[in-house]
């Protein structure tokens, strides 16, 4: 699979399609030189002196946002002919949080520079909302419900290769630039990935949508009631984001704590830091090429199955070490395995509803998912206030485990 360009598509394909799969791939890119400056963001705020708690925050305030915002997010895409423009341009508002972070030191006094922080991410949540709920609807329109796997392994692909090319160069700038002139010179100039995000998926060409009939001219309340019953009509729906909860709060709870333990536990130089964020992404063109290959060859079970369990084991495999050698191993193989989940969460998601309610349920299973990104970082700080960063990264493990199992004793989620 080649996944730069129009070659190798589906003949079936339309022009427009190749076309608006090119301008993925290409949006791709550009948040993979935007996302460069994400593993470090965490690192910044605890080279500033942040606590547990605050840099728990940095992970939970999506989540908060979320959970609360997403549902009304999805009301009123579903009702949007065109989700297209809303997506790009939120894009292009949190991505330019990183150039507004990187002002910080050159204008807020050093004591007030974490909440000065933490204040700009709190404002990109809204944007990013709109994104959450924005991308899986407007991914699903382009792809169509045959060819989710090769769009988004061709995207994923392309953006984890730029991300680990730039996160392996940041790491080296960030090590050989003063503080904190290094980070601030990072987060200016990756932002300008935003401006080439917005450019190619603002160009993505979908055809107009018309609203649902049973939701045009409701009252919020009547829709609400509609929106239940929708989702009481959809048991694999259901049963799906049940399980998925389980595991995503295991993951959300180590979202914070990673960064931290290797910061004060291991003491790992921004250059490693930078190695093993490159080594995880980097691996992904591998890995979704692997699974794109197993789902054909296996089906999607196998795929849950597998990536599921394999990332479960990933933080307990890092706790058991001080090694950074070992980490960056564990983060390769974890990267491979994170390729399957990422295709595979998203497959089997949209599998569960009808596709003229896509905004509507992505809407439901984002708001149900921020539930665990806004608890489960918090909880995750507090726990290694108690019982050390590695028993709480133990504790991501266990978690994640049981939702492994709930996927594997459980039916597939197939609607009915």
């Amino acid at each position: 699979m080649n996944p730069f360009g129009t070659s190798g598509l589906p003949k079936e394909l339309t022009p427009t399609q190749k076309q608006n799969f090119l301008r993925v791939q290409i949006d791709g890119i550009a948040i993979g030189l935007a996302s460069g400056a994400a593993p470090f963001l965490p690192v910044f705020l605890a080279r500033l002196g942040a606590t547990n708690l605050q840099v728990g925050l940095l992970a939970a305030m999506p989540g908060f946002t979320g959970l609360f915002l997403a549902i009304l997010a999805g009301r009123f895409l579903q009702t949007r002919r065109q989700v297209v423009p809303w997506y790009s341009t939120g894009r292009l508002m949190v991505v330019s949080c990183y150039a507004l972070t990187g002002l910080v030191p050159f204008v807020v006094p050093f004591d007030y520079q974490v909440i000065a922080i933490l204040l700009i991410w709190a404002m990109a949540t809204l944007p990013q909302t709109i994104v959450n709920v924005g991308f899986s609807v407007v991914m699903s329109a382009v792809a169509g419900p045959k060819h989710r796997y090769e769009l988004m392994s061709r995207r994923w692909s392309t953006l984890g290769l730029t991300t680990a090319i730039t996160v392996a160069i940041v790491g080296q700038v960030l090590d050989r630039i003063g503080f904190p002139i290094n980070y601030q010179t990072v987060f200016l100039g990756l932002s300008m990935g935003g401006l080439i995000s917005f450019y190619f998926s603002s160009h993505i060409e979908l055809p107009d949508a018309e609203p649902p009939a049973q939701l045009a001219g409701q009252s919020l309340p009547q829709q609400i009631k509609s929106y239940a019953a929708l989702v009481r009509g959809e048991r694999a729906f259901v049963s799906f984001m049940i399980r998925r909860l389980v595991y995503m709060s295991g993951t959300s709870l180590a979202t914070p704590i990673f960064p931290l333990y290797f910061v004060r536990q291991v003491q790992t130089s921004d250059a490693w830091i930078g190695i093993i964020a490159t080594v995880q992404t980097g691996v992904v063109l591998l890995g979704y090429y692997f699974w794109t290959r197993q789902s054909k060859d296996r089906g999607s079970r196998f795929v849950l199955l597998a990536t599921t369990l394999g990332m479960s084991l990933y933080p307990i495999f890092v706790a058991s070490t001080l090694q950074v050698e070992w980490i960056v191993l564990y983060a390769g193989l974890a990267g491979i395995f994170q390729a399957g989940l990422d295709l595979v969460f998203f497959d089997e998601l949209m599998k569960t509803f009808p596709a003229k309610y896509s905004a509507t349920f992505v809407s439901i299973a984002q708001s149900l998912q921020h539930f665990s990104t806004v608890a489960a970082p918090i909880v995750g700080t507090m726990l290694a206030d108690q019982i050390g960063l590695g028993g709480a990264l133990i504790v991501s493990g266990v978690l994640r485990l049981a939702g492994f199992a709930m996927f594997a004793l459980g039916k597939p989620a197939i609607r009915d």
